[in-house]
């Protein structure tokens, strides 16, 4: 099936998220030939940032789960996530770091109230349907800039900036997902990325130890 690319936000809405669950097999974006959405960058970026401000209305029509598959479809590098939307410098900076920025709201009105307090790292059980891309936001996110963008800095700054937010959440769902994105961050920005888990640490509230032992091991980039 050809690719589509001329959908209102309403429609890309309805695309991505409006497919029932199959109790078994795989999803539909893994069947033989699939419609597939392939817009211009500024275009995907400008739609992914009105959808991250604005989950709540946009997703009001859908289950938590088939806004997990949405999510899964449209980001995940395992399905139609790598196409190089984020990374393309033909779309302004101001624009990609706006989309970057609008993640906390992600977190902030659809993770927190809506996933369970479980960690998936340690595959507790008791998910809700929202735990597990939740949890992979950042180790599944497609790429945000290449090491040649003139840019590169200044918008995975902006990423380790939404991280250090959702940190502050009670949401221990999220707290786990921001420290699985910064453990994976450490390699390459050891110093902002210890800043961050060291302000959480450090913050005066309570914490599973569970999550503190994550917490360390994100700091020096030992997370899977």
């Amino acid at each position: 099936m050809p690719a589509v690319s001329d959908l209102s936000y309403d429609d890309w809405l309805e695309h991505a998220f409006s497919h029932s669950i199959r109790p078994h097999g795989n999803a539909w974006f893994f069947d033989e030939d699939p419609p597939w959405w392939d817009p211009e960058p500024f275009l995907a970026v400008d739609y992914f940032t009105r959808l991250f401000l604005t989950t709540e209305r946009s997703l009001a029509g859908f289950s938590d789960a088939q806004i997990a598959q949405g999510f899964t479809y449209l980001l995940s590098t395992s399905a139609s996530g790598d196409n190089g939307w984020f990374y393309k410098t033909s779309t302004p900076t101001a624009a990609r770091l706006a989309c970057v920025e609008a993640i906390q709201h992600v977190f902030a009105c659809l993770f927190a109230p809506r996933c369970a307090a479980v960690l998936g790292h340690i595959d507790e059980p008791g998910a809700a349907p929202l735990n597990t891309v939740c949890y992979m936001w950042w180790d599944e996110f497609p790429c945000l800039a290449l090491p040649d963008d003139p840019d590169c800095d200044q918008i995975h700054r902006a990423a380790i900036e939404v991280m250090r937010r959702t940190l502050r959440l009670e949401a221990i769902a999220c707290q786990e997902a921001a420290l699985h994105g910064l453990g994976h961050w450490a390699r390459y920005r050891p110093n902002e990325v210890a800043a961050a888990v060291d302000e959480f640490l450090g913050d005066g509230r309570s914490k599973r130890a569970e999550i503190v032992s994550y917490a360390r091991w994100a700091r020096c980039g030992c997370v899977l």
